[in-house]
């Protein structure tokens, strides 16, 4: 990832949305594209690396699929490793990154030798040390999502990298919550801020919220990576259509921010170019508030400060009061010493 860039990062998670089915995969990279995101992420795993047979579902997962356990969802919504290599390929010619989280060893393994700009860890796999290893061996640059975890699963997590050799630069960590979708309430979105103070290192926001309200909170926190759910339809079958955005939606999000976040600016307080023409317009300047004769006093009764703000500025009031006028000034007449 590139720590330089002007916006945040945004990555439309496609997840599992594409349903297990290529063709609806490869719709989902020109919807994204066509969005504006930098990347779109999928999910990349073997259920049965994955799972036990005796694995249940989520709760949100119940209400949202009509399999029995985990194993048989994630059956249903399994793409192959030739599928990623396709997948990749047609993102490469739509002009989007593309990146997808593994889920188990061989995953790993094979999604480093795809190549991908970074790995993604997601939130559950943080408390996974031969995971953590394994991603750690392939020095790339990681995002790291801290949906339930609390500060000593962060730290723990962090230490395996660093241990790797891995330096603070190279692990951006996402603030999370891990609930499909995210009541507000459980959001505790200034704990982005908390974890990039703590750790000293790069810090976005991925989102399973409702809307789009949040991310763009985020933008204007400092996230340096937005992650959100987007689906072609939320009325479609799956665990986690239903927490995702459309296209028009994803647009709208990536847009605004792209506006939030050219409107942060820099931490200088200094006078735009833009409203820059407006100084004289808008501010004021001393003037005569009577017919002013030469050798006269200036004085609160015969000055005045009214637009436009292109004479002497009101500021000088106190050492323009008392001076004797150096020529006549009729009413309304910008005040010269």
């Amino acid at each position: 990832m590139n720590p330089s860039h002007t916006y945040p990062i945004i990555i439309a998670e496609a997840g599992v949305n594409h349903n297990g089915s290529l063709e609806l995969a490869l719709e989902m990279v020109d919807a994204a594209a066509q969005a504006g995101a930098d990347y779109i992420k999928f999910q990349t795993f073997k259920a049965e690396n994955l799972v036990t047979s005796a694995g249940t579902t989520a709760a949100y997962q119940k209400n949202n699929c009509n399999a029995d356990s985990q194993l048989e969802m994630l059956r249903s919504l399994e793409l192959t490793f030739d599928d990623f290599i396709r997948i990749k390929s047609y993102c490469e010619e739509k002009g989007i990154g593309f990146v997808s989280t593994p889920f188990d060893l061989e995953s790993i393994d094979f999604l480093a030798s795809l190549g991908m700009d970074f790995m993604k860890i997601p939130s559950g796999e943080i408390t996974n040390l031969p995971y953590l290893r394994r991603i750690a061996a392939t020095r790339m640059p990681v995002v790291m999502s801290s949906g339930m975890s609390t500060i000593g699963d962060i730290e723990a997590a962090l230490e395996v990298f660093y241990s790797q050799g891995y330096g603070q630069s190279d692990i951006t960590l996402l603030h999370c919550n891990t609930e499909y979708p995210t009541p507000f309430r459980d959001v505790n979105l200034i704990a982005m801020v908390s974890l990039r103070n703590t750790f000293g290192i790069r810090t976005g926001y991925s989102d399973h919220t409702p809307g789009i309200e949040v991310p763009v909170a985020a933008t204007a926190l400092g996230a340096a990576v937005i992650e959100k759910h987007f689906t072609l339809n939320r009325s479609l079958p799956g665990p986690d259509h239903v927490a995702s955005l459309e296209p028009e939606e994803l647009s709208r999000m990536v847009k605004e921010i792209r506006n939030v976040a050219v409107s942060l600016g820099s931490p200088l307080k200094q006078i735009s170019d833009s409203e820059r023409k407006n100084m004289a317009v808008a501010r004021k300047s001393i003037v005569a508030a009577t017919d002013i004769k030469e050798g006269d006093i200036f004085t609160e009764e015969n000055l005045t400060v009214k637009r436009p703000g292109d004479g002497i500025s009101p500021m000088l009031w106190d050492k323009i009061i008392g001076r004797k006028a150096v020529r006549n000034f009729s009413k309304d007449s910008p005040i010269i010493i």
